[in-house]
Order: structure tokens, then C-alpha cells, then sequence
């Protein structure tokens, strides 16, 4: 009890020279804010932050035959979809085919989901860097020059936390 004690006087006093400061600077305190560049803001530089996030999610090899079935969820926690197959683009992307909308399985359309912005938590995926608004706004799947992956064959996704 006494060590923390000291540690919270350390940082209250810590708090109080750092506040001294900044209202003893007045009106010099300038904030600056980041804007973004038309180069930032291209599908390749999104694609390139994608691979950089999932990089950074320790990407671990998983069999194509167990994610088949599997519920995509939100950061709510709410079922988007089931993934229903899995395809390597004409680009060498990996996406996964998600039924995404519909009622009771009705009216359900496909998705193709990047396996750069979805992580895996047990046995269900999590969308990480894709929002519920963009499935809605996403076109519907087409399967040209794509080719849909084998059971067995082992890709990498990134880890999630449930």
C-alpha cells in the first residue's frame, strides 16, 4: 500500500509540472493537424497499410477446408456472413467469399472479403479493418479470372482478439 501511495504522489506531481508549463506557455501552443495525400488515400497505398496490419497480427497458417462455414462477425460481435469459399484473384489476392444480407438465408448476396483485413479468433473470423457499412456497399461476387482454392491448401490469416 505504501509503494503505491508513492507512486501516486510521483505521478500527481508529475502532472502538476507538466500543466505549470503548459499554461505558463499561454498562446505559443500551437496543434498541428495530419492531412492526407491524394497518394495516401489510393487503393494501393490502402492495399499496402492492409498487408502492413496483418503482418503486424502474427499471420498463422490456416487448412482453406476449416475456414469454409466459418461466421465472419463485426466489431459488435454480430454475424455478417459465413464464408462460403475461398479464391485467389486474377491480382494473386486472397479473398474470402462471404454471404452477406438476406433474411433467414434469403436473399443473401456474395461478398468478396481481403483476407488482409479479417483475423481469425477460434473458430470464427472477425472483420478488423473492413466496417459492416462497406459489406452493404460492396459489389456482389463475380467469380471471373478467379480461382477458388482446394480444401486442403494452407494460406495465413492474421489473429484476433474474441
Amino acid at each position: 500500500m505504501r509503494t503505491f501511495l508513492v507512486a501516486f504522489a510521483v505521478v500527481i506531481s508529475a502532472v502538476s509540472v507538466v500543466r505549470a508549463d503548459v499554461e505558463g506557455a499561454g498562446a505559443n501552443i500551437v496543434v498541428a493537424q495530419a492531412t492526407e495525400t491524394a497518394a495516401a488515400s489510393s487503393p494501393a497505398a490502402n492495399t499496402m497499410q492492409a498487408e502492413e496490419k496483418m503482418r503486424r497480427r502474427f499471420p498463422q497458417p490456416v487448412q482453406v477446408g476449416d475456414l469454409i462455414g466459418l461466421p465472419l462477425l463485426d466489431e459488435n460481435h454480430s454475424t455478417i456472413g459465413r464464408v462460403r469459399e475461398v479464391v485467389r484473384t486474377a491480382q494473386g489476392r486472397i479473398a474470402l467469399i462471404v454471404s452477406y444480407g438476406g433474411l433467414f438465408g434469403l436473399g443473401t448476396r456474395l461478398v468478396a472479403v481481403p483476407i488482409e483485413v479479417v483475423g481469425i479468433a477460434g473458430r470464427q473470423l472477425a472483420s478488423l479493418d473492413m466496417p459492416r457499412s462497406d459489406y452493404a456497399s460492396a459489389p456482389t461476387w463475380a467469380a471471373t479470372d478467379a480461382v477458388a482454392l482446394p480444401a486442403d491448401a494452407v494460406i495465413r490469416v492474421a489473429l484476433a482478439r474474441s
